[in-house]
């Protein structure tokens, strides 16, 4: 663990306040929900991910996704790739999203973009056709589907898969 060296005092409610500057370098948004651990005496926050809760099922859809259209499919939340697969699967599991496609979803984009073009998904670029769609619940924006092909063109049938896995993780996280 890390020490800060920040000391903030409990409210009357039992409410701390996290300093400004922690939560930007932990990219924590206001409205955002955090988890609460306890480990002995002490206290862990972690940003809480409702997609990244859905790991196993994440897992099952890209891989039967993949293995249909063998291509590369990612699940998304608001910071991580929270599962992959195809050929980069061991290059992007589990890695923050770049700022680019956090926007992406802020702004709840849907693209197919046909021709090969540079997309980071992380901070690493890869030259491809795509497609993606957010993943909306109750109102909230809290990640993406996408598809990438190295090779193909992607037509409307993939972005048609995307937008319909994307609406299923929708349904689900809404139950």
């Amino acid at each position: 663990m890390k020490a800060t060296g920040v000391v903030r005092r409990i409210d009357e409610l039992g409410r701390i306040v996290i300093p400004k500057e922690i939560r930007k370098t932990l990219h924590i948004k206001e409205g955002e929900n955090l988890e609460i651990y306890i480990d002995n005496e002490t206290i862990i926050l972690k940003k809480y991910s409702t997609i990244h809760n859905l790991n196993e099922l994440a897992q099952t859809l890209t891989d039967s996704i993949s293995n249909l259209i063998k291509q590369n499919v990612f699940i998304t939340d608001n910071d991580n790739v929270v599962a992959v697969s195809g050929d980069l699967k061991k290059h992007y599991l589990g890695e923050k999203i770049s700022d680019e496609m956090e926007e992406h979803i802020k702004k709840r984009n849907q693209i197919l973009e046909s021709d090969k073009k540079g997309l980071k998904i992380t901070e690493k670029e890869e030259e491809g056709s795509y497609t993606y769609a957010p993943i909306i619940a109750n109102g909230d924006a809290l990640g993406m589907v996408l598809i990438l092909s190295k090779e193909d063109a992607l037509s409307e049938k993939e972005e048609q898969i995307v937008k319909i896995v994307a609406n299923f993780l929708s349904k689900h996280l809404e139950q």
